[in-house]
């Protein structure tokens, strides 16, 4: 996880030879360095108001921007001060050391921020950025699962709705899906909401019989083998990594899978020279920026969800401390305790599943 301060993201710029397409000298020309391969020239004097405002504003609010791995360059790299995938931006924003915490992200993000973080204000820049399997299931839907399949505990993942969460036993992310499981010490598990990650996930715990729903991801459920043998074809020895959303077919058919930050790992160890990331676009331009050397080869599926949020939006929501994220205190402490156990087991403990009520 790459973490910036906002003491260096706010650091004087004076000196730099950097200059625009009319001779004229760059605004924030470090940051510009940053996101040079991915923001063409001619777009940063455009952008870089927006930058400005945003780091005065977090000074003034005393205020953080936590962003999800899939947010654009211009954002993950010179305005996020936490970046990372679900898990870590949770572990994260229980350990923040601010008044307000800014979620680049989508909804179930900010509401999980919220969470961790009772007294903290908590702001969403767009409301409507969604997720289509938080989307897919609700806090009713749980209960009648619950009903069919007495005792058995839930894991859900922690993209949902804090009302989901509020009536499973722990969460879980695709970075920490398996030990969550294992950590249960059960013979059977309902995992919801994705399917593609429980069947994906079933592959690595044989020993737990996972009962699924039929939650996707509307980014990773359009990616096909084809889609893997054609790049192959194309670029003969690649390495392909493949997100766990993806339905297995296209697992098996990738070198590696694993969560956002484990995909980012695996590039920056492995170095392979030419790599697909079988994810959100914005992905691979965000490992790119720190790994010039290696090639990155696209297919890959924009996330309209995570695409709303924008420098602007987040100026906008710093300067008039909106939308506020509120998750009323009942429903919040038993969505609260499924996200803690989450951070609280590790691939040796056991938890144990809450009665079902």
């Amino acid at each position: 996880m790459l973490t910036l301060s906002i003491k260096e993201t706010a650091m004087s710029q004076a000196g730099s030879a950097l200059r625009d397409p009319a001779g004229r000298a760059f605004p924030l020309p470090e940051l510009y360095e940053r996101v040079s391969r991915h923001v063409p020239a001619i777009e940063w004097p455009a952008l870089a108001p927006d930058v400005e405002a945003i780091l005065r504003l977090k000074r003034e609010r005393n205020a953080v921007v936590l962003a999800h791995n899939y947010q654009a360059p211009e954002i993950f790299h010179t305005v996020a001060d936490i970046v990372g995938d679900s898990l870590a931006l949770a572990r994260e924003a229980a350990r923040v050391d601010a008044d307000v915490i800014v979620l680049a992200g989508v909804h179930f993000m900010a509401e999980t921020a919220k969470l961790l973080n009772p007294g903290k204000t908590v702001l969403m820049p767009d409301m409507g950025a969604g997720c289509s399997l938080a989307d897919s299931i609700t806090a009713a839907d749980v209960r009648a699962l619950r009903a069919r399949y007495p005792g058995v505990p839930v894991v859900t993942y922690v993209n949902t709705s804090a009302a989901v969460k509020a009536e499973s036993d722990v969460c879980c992310t695709s970075g920490n899906a398996a030990d969550v499981v294992r950590a249960l010490g059960v013979k059977r598990v309902l995992m919801i909401p994705d399917e593609f990650l429980a069947r994906n996930v079933q592959q690595q715990v044989p020993e737990v019989e996972l009962l699924t729903w039929a939650g996707h991801c509307e980014v990773h459920e359009r990616f096909t083998p084809a889609d893997i043998a054609e790049v192959r074809d194309s670029y003969p020895g690649i390495t392909v990594i493949a997100h766990p959303e993806c339905p297995p077919e296209v697992v098996e058919a990738s070198d590696f899978s694993g969560s956002t930050a484990m995909m980012m790992n695996y590039v920056t160890e492995k170095r392979p020279s030419q790599v697909v990331l079988v994810t959100e676009c914005s992905m691979a331009d965000n490992i790119a920026v720190a790994n010039p050397d290696i090639e990155f080869i696209k297919p890959c599926n924009l996330c309209p969800h995570m695409k709303r949020i924008s420098l602007r939006n987040i100026r906008q929501s710093l300067k008039t401390m909106t939308h506020e994220i509120v998750v009323e205190e009942g429903l919040a402490e038993r969505a609260r305790r499924a996200v803690e156990r989450m951070l609280a087991v590790k691939p040796t403990q056991t938890v144990s599943p809450r009665q079902a009520a």
